[in-house]
């Protein structure tokens, strides 16, 4: 028996929104999705992508994981549930956006910067958040930064990371040159409900 929490949140969506957006859904039911944003989120219960910008059905492909990564291209054939929904959107769906979307006191990110979180002890998350740990050692703790500022600056850097790890996989990196595709980092204030963006020819991030 499902929880009761999702039964009833499933009976408020069919008197409510799906009763409003019937057509709709009767749509893209019959048809095949097309939208033009693709975004890559963490996995947190607090920051969902489809909430905050606020986004109807069919309208963003969206990807979770912990800590919001993107891997280096790496085609080795191991499983890469992460590359393969890029490339999926990117060749089959035909997305023109990709954001990269972080948020406030992520909890992985948390653990790697306190060092709480066992990289080789663990079956799965340690060797995901690896590159997080690299991510850390680039980023000096300023004069006088607290614990919270400090997460937040490895927060925002390995969102640029993730970044730059789209472009390793070549067809993004093809279509980007092209104008094909766009590539953003956004952050998102859990606390203060802000979204702040990256903006890369600056190196400088801002409210939006």
């Amino acid at each position: 028996m499902l929880p009761p929490i999702l039964l009833d949140g499933y009976a408020s969506f069919r008197s409510g929104r799906y009763a409003s957006e019937a057509e709709r859904y009767m749509r893209l039911g019959e048809g095949s999705q097309k939208p033009r944003v693709m975004i890559i989120a963490c996995c947190d219960s607090r920051a969902a992508p489809e909430t905050i910008f606020d986004a109807g059905p069919g309208e963003m492909f969206v990807v979770r994981n912990v800590a919001n990564l993107v891997p280096p291209y790496t085609p080795d054939g191991s499983h890469h549930s992460t590359s393969a929904a890029l490339e999926f959107a990117v060749m089959s769906i035909g997305v023109r956006h990709i954001v990269v979307m972080g948020h406030g006191r992520c909890g992985g990110i948390r653990a790697a910067v306190q060092d709480a979180l066992p990289l080789t002890h663990t079956d799965f998350i340690g060797s995901w958040m690896r590159a997080i740990k690299d991510v850390t050692r680039i980023v000096p703790r300023e004069e006088g930064c607290d614990e919270a500022l400090h997460e937040r600056h490895i927060e925002r850097a390995s969102i640029e990371h993730s970044l730059a790890n789209l472009r390793t996989f070549p067809w993004i990196r093809i279509k980007e040159n092209k104008r094909e595709i766009s590539l953003h980092g956004v952050w998102f204030d859990i606390s203060m409900g802000e979204l702040h963006a990256y903006d890369e020819d600056e190196a400088q991030w801002s409210a939006v």
